[in-house]
């Protein structure tokens, strides 16, 4: 069993409840509440002054692990405004089974990190709450984040919008960025094309993309974006394992996503116990790439570019990348993307199979590597 917080909708109180998976060969891993334990403010003495819940999505980065695939897009946190790197979040605690000499041990799903050392019952013992490590770690977040539904139009492109490779102006390092592109019809008129900070996707529980059936969308963060394009680009193996125990979508993330392992560790419940058939990255962004693709080809456009013929002009250079979602009929183009400047006038705005600079064909590759370098993670 597991500890959850629950908000009471009649009187706006944040609860604990006790809850399990309840399993069925045929629904998949199916949440329950089992018994309310107390309202949180009695239970733990935790402030709730500033903690409400919102819909919003949180990430950190350098972690080896992490969830994006949710039940419910209401998080109970403390958010300074509609988006930063500043929010704290309470622990959300879960039984782990046990340590190795025996002690049990329990699972912060909100830091990702184990609760029961030595060092852990000592704190308890000093302020009578029940907090892990981190649990003064600050997270990035968007509140109120834009939610995409993939039933809901005809073309919907999702991309990891990093810094770019080559450009007369300079290039700043920052973290990677969520690109969307969405048509309503194909081929018309694009209704969105913008960077977010992330994005929340909603598509039919009937779709069967996970072992928990409750699963209805997928919160696409930017560590997760990067790692899935860094692993396609790489060419590492990738697919998505449940958890043997929870059932629940495993992710990894760091260290753990450029490596393909057999062995994996579960963000939601913090068991070790799932084992993947094969050496594998694990990512729910992989089941939503697959299952939303009407086409995974991609071409080279038969497009020439010589930037030389350009002097005094501005210009703006990337490697165009995998989609992590392409819901499109055509193929995709794999090629170097390029912006000219004439002045505050954009005079190409095109994806190339060859472009030319300073005499010399650029590669493709070198572009995406240069591309990495600059993504902040």
């Amino acid at each position: 069993m597991f500890i959850e917080r629950k908000v009471n909708s009649s009187t706006g109180v944040i609860e604990l409840w006790w809850c399990d998976w309840e399993k069925n060969e045929m629904a998949g891993a199916k949440k329950i509440h089992i018994k309310k334990i107390a309202d949180e403010s009695h239970a733990l003495g935790v402030q709730l002054d500033s903690i409400t819940e919102e819909s919003a999505i949180c990430w950190s980065y350098g972690r080896t692990l992490g969830n994006i695939a949710v039940f419910s897009p209401m998080i109970l946190g403390s958010f300074p405004a509609k988006a930063g790197n500043d929010a704290i979040l309470p622990c959300d605690f879960v039984t782990a089974g046990k340590f190795r000499h025996g002690a049990p041990r329990w699972w912060c799903r909100t830091h990702q990190t184990h609760w029961g050392t030595k060092a852990d019952e000592a704190a308890y013992a000093q302020s009578g709450e029940m907090r892990c490590a981190f649990y003064e770690q600050e997270l990035n977040y968007v509140v109120g984040p834009p939610v995409i539904n993939l039933n809901d139009a005809e073309e919907v492109g999702i991309w990891c919008s990093m810094p770019a490779a080559i450009s007369t102006s300079a290039i700043p390092h920052r973290p990677p960025r969520i690109h969307v592109h969405v048509r309503p019809k194909a081929g018309g008129p694009k209704t969105v094309d913008r960077d977010y900070q992330a994005v929340s996707l909603r598509y039919s529980g009937d779709d069967g993309l996970f072992a928990a059936d409750e699963i209805t969308r997928v919160n696409i963060t930017p560590p997760a974006a990067f790692e899935f394009v860094t692993a396609l680009e790489r060419g590492v193996a990738m697919d998505c394992v449940n958890c043997s125990h929870c059932g629940y979508p495993h992710l990894d993330l760091g260290e753990f996503a450029r490596k393909a392992h057999r062995k994996h560790f579960c963000g939601n419940c913090g068991r070790d116990s799932t084992w993947s058939k094969e050496e594998i990255i694990s990512t729910p962004l992989q089941p939503l790439h697959m299952r939303y693709a009407k086409t995974l080809k991609y071409v080279v456009p038969n497009r020439h570019l010589n930037l030389d013929n350009y002097e005094g002009h501005s210009y703006t250079i990337w490697a165009s990348t995998p989609a992590v979602v392409w819901t499109a009929a055509r193929p995709q183009e794999l090629g170097i993307h390029v912006h000219v400047h004439d002045g505050p006038t954009r005079v190409v705005d095109e994806t190339f199979g060859e472009v030319v600079l300073d005499g010399e064909l650029l590669n493709r590759s070198d572009l995406i590597d240069m591309m990495i370098e600059r993504s902040v993670v």
